[in-house]
């Protein structure tokens, strides 16, 4: 079963459609018509699964050293699971995701703030 295209992030209150734009086997990625965002939704089998969805934001901006030049900068953040072939239900799985969620949203997303800080 595949992510719905097109799938939809919101950065900084702008709500950013990623229509799907590859498929393959078990991968899927999205983009947004400018090229500036980017989903990717891949899954991994061995003797664990892991399953990432990695965004990538793009933007451009002024070079600190030259001003009067603009340079395109880009970064990424990932979640990754890693779950044995056996032992976790997607249930199971589920809920300790739903708590690295909320424990990193908590109190307005303190704690991502302190890991983007690099503070440890």
């Amino acid at each position: 079963m595949a992510f719905s295209d097109p799938q939809s992030v919101t950065i900084s209150g702008s709500t950013i459609s990623l229509p799907r734009t590859g498929s393959g086997v078990d991968t899927g990625t999205f983009k947004s018509n400018d090229g500036l965002v980017a989903m990717t939704v891949a899954s991994s089998y061995g003797k664990r699964t892991r399953r990432t969805l990695k965004i990538e934001h793009s933007k451009v901006a002024p070079d600190p050293l030259i001003s009067s030049q603009n340079v395109k900068y880009s970064m990424s953040t990932y979640i990754v699971t890693d779950t044995p072939i056996t032992g976790y239900t997607v249930a199971e799985a589920k809920a300790v995701v739903d708590g690295l969620i909320a424990y990193l949203t908590a109190s307005t997303g303190a704690r991502v703030t302190q890991l983007l800080g690099g503070e440890n």
